[in-house]
């Protein structure tokens, strides 16, 4: 009697009864290395010589007739055990058919099919190896009852028919395989079946069944790809108007699909073949007014190489600039306000030549101004303006346009809440490049008094330096001054500047006023180059005092960690040259380093 712990799936054992039992893990005590160290190569070695020779189950001779009903009734019997457990497992079912089909008892291995099949008949593999089985014993009948079984039960799978056909035709039962083909039709398979029954028919030269064959694979699958197969079968068999008629049928019914480009264009190369041009090119200009320009790219492509290899690659060329251009004026049509369309509008027309579509579009583009005086809707119409003096400039050499269509732009922006460096500084560059200097410095002048920035200074002082008018330089940095006197940068190219004319105590009082700023935005900077300043200048003692200054101000340890560095290197660079007595210098340089301890 079973115990009531027992699992079936365990072969009626406890859980117990399966557990490993693995041994007690041995506390190791001495962790110390030991004196001989032996290598992973050394130990897999040992085990390899230790190693027992593996046991083998003898090999097992059947001499009579006894013998060998005892091992198929074992066998048999552990099949069976094996089976009632496991009665799912379609693996054991195979392995136990096969094993009959080897002892050659065909009646047993059949019922031991039919017994799995009656288990899960849903699993074609059952199907498949049950009739190879049957064919590879030379079963033909019952494997053709396996076939038509199988194909019942399961329709929707291509592999069952396509066995069952090549076994027929194996057999030269081209009837029978054209039969079954027809039942497998008649389920409406994928592409792949029809072509399947096609090449078949195509293998035994019946044309005109092929042909009957794709008037009804067109119909299943009403798809641009069945029809070009179907036009490309009638060509291949030199039926010429055959194929055309397929081509207009299928652009009678398809043209309005999404991949009706690819029909449009395996018509048109048909006809280019067939060495009827005036008909390809009826084909292109009719797929281009119906097909949608998003997804006609590829169509326009094979459309001008079509056109350079027959016809007039101008006329052509205009025809596709007027459809995309139409294609454009849609776009903005529907949003003006959309400048990236513009800027490809304009793209076009700048790729045709035609100054006066180009000045149009630009035009047109530049009247959409933005709805609201706030700088982020401005940032990408701005450089419509940017463009088109560009283009006058340039391309069109028009210098009077090109000032006039700075000052349009500079006109147009609201200066009093936002304005742009780069359209100040573009057009200044302009009259620069015109050689119209007072152009120039009065356009930089208007910025600096309607919309002062720190790049239209930087710039505007830049140009006066390079021009050597210093005057003018330090007009420029007391305006910047006097708009942004918290600006340390400002200050300090001030004093940079006057430094480099030699001009030492411009630049200390211009350094003396930055520092006495209520309000810096670097003071740290400042600081450092007015110190940088009189360290190069030779002035310890004023650099002395600048450091006392600055500590009264701000206690930082960067601050005292450069005043000690400043004074343990003051004296080495003060005596690099100097002839002193050597005892003279050494009592300056202990004063010096003296000092820096007592900083620190």
């Amino acid at each position: 009697m079973a115990s009531k712990d027992a699992d079936p799936s365990l072969g009626y054992l406890t859980r117990k009864d399966t557990e490993v039992k693995l041994p007690r893990p041995t506390r190791v005590k001495n962790k110390t290395p030991a004196p001989i160290q032996i290598t992973a190569e050394q130990i897999l070695r040992e085990a390899r010589e230790r190693q027992e020779a593996e046991i083998r189950p003898p090999k097992q001779k059947i001499t009579d007739s006894t013998e060998l009903a005892d091992y198929r009734l074992r066998k048999r019997k552990e099949f069976e055990d094996l089976i009632r457990r496991v009665r799912w497992n379609v693996s054991v079912w195979i392995k136990y058919a096969q094993w009959e089909e080897s002892q050659k008892d065909f009646n047993r291995a059949r019922s031991v099919w039919e017994r799995a099949l009656e288990v899960d008949y849903r699993n074609h593999t059952l199907w498949l190896k049950y009739a190879e089985v049957e064919m590879k014993n030379k079963f033909i009948n019952h494997a053709r009852n396996v076939w038509d079984r199988a194909v019942t039960l399961l329709p929707r799978v291509d592999q069952l028919w396509y066995k069952y056909i090549h076994m027929e035709e194996m057999l030269g039962n081209v009837a029978g395989a054209r039969q079954i083909f027809e039942r497998w039709m008649s389920w409406m398979p994928d592409q792949q079946g029809w072509l399947s029954y096609i090449k078949f028919e195509l293998r035994y030269n019946e044309v005109e069944r092929a042909r009957a064959i794709y008037e009804r694979f067109v119909q299943c699958h009403p798809k641009v790809g069945a029809w070009i197969k179907y036009a490309k079968f009638e060509m291949k068999n030199g039926e010429i108007v055959r194929a055309r008629n397929v081509y207009e049928r299928a652009v009678e019914k398809l043209a309005d699909e999404e991949d009706a480009e690819q029909l449009f264009v395996a018509f048109a190369e048909f006809e280019e073949r067939c060495k009827e041009t005036e008909r390809a090119r009826c084909i292109y200009k009719f797929a281009l007014d119906h097909i949608p320009k998003g997804r006609a790219e590829d169509l326009y492509r094979k459309f001008v190489a079509f056109e350079k290899q027959y016809g007039d690659k101008e006329g052509i060329e205009d025809a596709i600039v007027g459809k995309r251009r139409f294609q454009y004026e849609g776009e903005v049509r529907k949003n003006p306000m959309n400048y990236d369309t513009w800027f490809d509008y304009i793209r076009l027309e700048e790729s045709v030549g035609s100054k006066e579509r180009i000045r149009e579009a630009y035009e047109r583009a530049i009247a959409n101004v933005p709805p609201a005086e706030e700088k982020r809707y401005w940032q990408r119409y701005i450089y419509l303006w940017i463009n088109y003096a560009l283009y006058e400039e340039l391309d069109a050499g028009d210098t009077e346009r090109t000032r006039d269509v700075y000052r349009e732009c500079l006109k147009l922006i609201p200066h009093e809440k936002f304005s742009f460096a780069k359209i100040w500084l573009l057009a200044a560059q302009f009259e620069i490049r015109q050689l119209n200097l007072k152009g120039a410095r009065q356009i930089l002048g208007n910025a600096i008094g309607k919309a002062p920035k720190d790049k239209i200074f930087k710039k505007y002082i830049e140009i006066e330096l390079q021009l050597g008018n210093i005057d003018r330089c330090r007009k420029l940095y007391e305006k910047y001054l006097e708009w942004a006197p918290e600006n340390c940068y400002a200050w300090s190219k001030y004093a940079e500047l006057e430094r480099s004319l030699s001009e030492t105590e411009r630049a200390r009082s211009i350094f003396e006023l930055a520092i006495t700023q209520p309000a810096l935005d670097m003071p740290e900077l400042l600081w450092k180059a007015y110190i940088d300043f009189e360290i190069s200048e030779g002035e310890y003692e004023q650099t002395r005092g600048l450091y006392e200054r600055l500590l009264d101000r701000t206690k930082h340890l960067k601050v005292w960690i450069s005043y000690a560095k400043f004074e343990a290197s003051a004296m080495e660079e003060n005596n690099g040259g100097s002839d002193s007595p050597q005892d003279g210098v050494q009592e300056e340089k202990k004063e010096c380093i003296q000092r820096a301890r007592s900083d620190l």
